[in-house]
């Protein structure tokens, strides 16, 4: 696993054995980022359920002014961790580890900040509802970022979210990569 581009492009990244962690592939990342193009610069970034970090990272080599992620897992924190720290970014990045499907209060503020977030949820475990609902009560996203949520094409987003715009959607292999507008 490697960054794609960017400042960092080409570095290569820890990542976790087995399957506890199911990393996005670099070509599927590569892909994400093109169709980002110029909303990562300078985007302040939510990497949920961030597993290895790659998407902050990436976000970071290509611009992003900064990046959060989060995830619950122990071994998952070390190795975001361990590859903020092989790639000098303790001043870009900051790791938390928390239950996002319990609530996101570690991000909760009165004035949005996060332009661009990543979701990347354990695949049909109804996950992303619970993700961005918790997301909609932090009131940590600006109307009008972008929300990019991959998810298994058996398990839909769900629908009657009022805050959300479905802006597209792709896919890759088994993986659904969707691209939401939050419109709050």
């Amino acid at each position: 696993m490697r960054i794609i581009s960017g400042k960092l492009g080409g570095r290569k990244l820890f990542s976790l054995s087995g399957r506890r962690v199911r990393p996005t592939s670099d070509r599927v990342r590569e892909a994400l980022f093109n169709i980002l193009a110029d909303r990562v610069a300078a985007a302040t970034v939510l990497d949920l359920f961030a597993g290895t970090g790659a998407l902050g990272i990436e976000s970071v080599s290509r611009g992003a002014r900064t990046a959060v992620s989060i995830d619950n897992s122990r071994d998952a924190v070390r190795i975001i961790e361990k590859n903020i720290s092989r790639l000098a970014l303790e001043k870009s990045i900051r790791m938390i580890k928390w239950d996002i499907a319990r609530n996101l209060n570690c991000i909760q503020t009165t004035e949005p900040v996060y332009d661009l977030v990543f979701m990347d949820p354990p695949y049909e475990r109804g996950l992303v509802e619970k993700a961005l609902d918790n997301l909609h009560h932090s009131r940590s996203v600006i109307p009008g970022a972008m929300l990019v949520v991959e998810h298994s094409r058996r398990e839909g987003l769900p629908a009657d979210r009022g805050f959300l715009d479905m802006a597209d959607q792709r896919k890759y292999g088994k993986t659904l990569v969707s691209f939401l507008t939050y419109m709050v």
